[in-house]
């Protein structure tokens, strides 16, 4: 068995705040046993409104940054490995990325993926401040798992999760932060019990609480079982992973292996964005 641990956080506009009870998290989630924590997008700081995209560059940091730096630690010194979020400094002056950064046990960061699906939708805008990555992401390992990261938007975009699961991936990790809104629960559950289903696999999905946001960070299995919902509470949540319960999904279940690629590919260049 896989023990993961899921934060459930409400982050401030401030990082310097938003840091001490991520550490603390970080021993609590060892001293629970977990051999991952997982904490939500925006982790960081959240960036409200009012904040100008110049404000928001002005906060964000390089992977080889403080804020990374001190969760890398964190990691050593636990001998736990974890998923955070950042706003990521890029070369334009007033735009950021929106990173997820795989930590790993010895604190070296064992891969970066940058946001691909920007929030443009629903009233919200967040190509005025940010850039959007180019590129999926290298798995990586924790034990015999082996993690594809998306975040939030992306969840809703099933082609990624598939290209994950492609390249090998048995559990996602989907840190959010899920805005409040007319049945934006019931999206965001129906998209992870759909992410997992499709391509039978773990999804670890934590998310922002209070403030704008949604809670009800998940954990869903393969079969679409809901490991755990944190519903409105801030802290931690310890799931099980059986990482043998994915082969053996895919094996009764083998939609990787009924795709259709052949007349996919004759279609991939004909129908265009609307």
């Amino acid at each position: 068995m896989h023990k993961i641990a899921i934060a459930q956080v409400s982050s401030s506009t401030k990082k310097n705040e938003n840091l001490p009870p991520a550490l603390a998290l970080i021993k609590k989630a060892k001293a629970e046993g977990a051999q991952l924590i997982a904490f939500p997008e925006f982790l960081m700081a959240i960036s409200p409104a009012s904040q100008t995209a110049e404000e928001l560059a002005g906060l964000a940091e390089r992977v080889d940054g403080p804020f990374v730096t001190a969760l890398r630690e964190a990691a050593r010194a636990a001998r736990i490995s974890i998923l955070a979020t950042i706003y990521e400094r890029c070369a334009s002056f007033n735009r950021v990325y929106d990173t997820a950064v795989w930590i790993d046990n010895e604190g070296g960061v064992a891969a970066v993926y940058r946001k691909l699906h920007l929030y443009d939708a629903f009233g919200f805008k967040e190509s005025d401040k940010f850039l959007a990555g180019d590129d999926i992401a290298p798995l990586a390992t924790n034990g015999d798992g082996r993690f594809g990261m998306m975040i939030c938007y992306d969840l809703r975009f099933p082609e990624m999760a598939r290209m994950l699961a492609l390249a090998g991936a048995n559990a996602i990790g989907a840190p959010s932060g899920w805005v409040q809104g007319d049945l934006k629960v019931e999206h965001w559950q129906t998209m992870i019990k759909a992410r997992a289903l499709e391509n039978g696999c773990y999804v670890i999905a934590p998310n922002q609480v209070g403030n704008i946001y949604t809670g009800h960070s998940m954990a869903v299995d393969p079969l679409g079982r809901v490991l755990a919902d944190m519903g409105g509470r801030e802290g931690l949540e310890i799931v099980e992973l059986d990482l043998a319960l994915v082969d053996e999904t895919r094996q009764k279940l083998p939609l990787l292996k009924h795709r259709r690629s052949d007349v996919y590919a004759k279609y991939a260049t004909t129908f265009k964005d609307s």
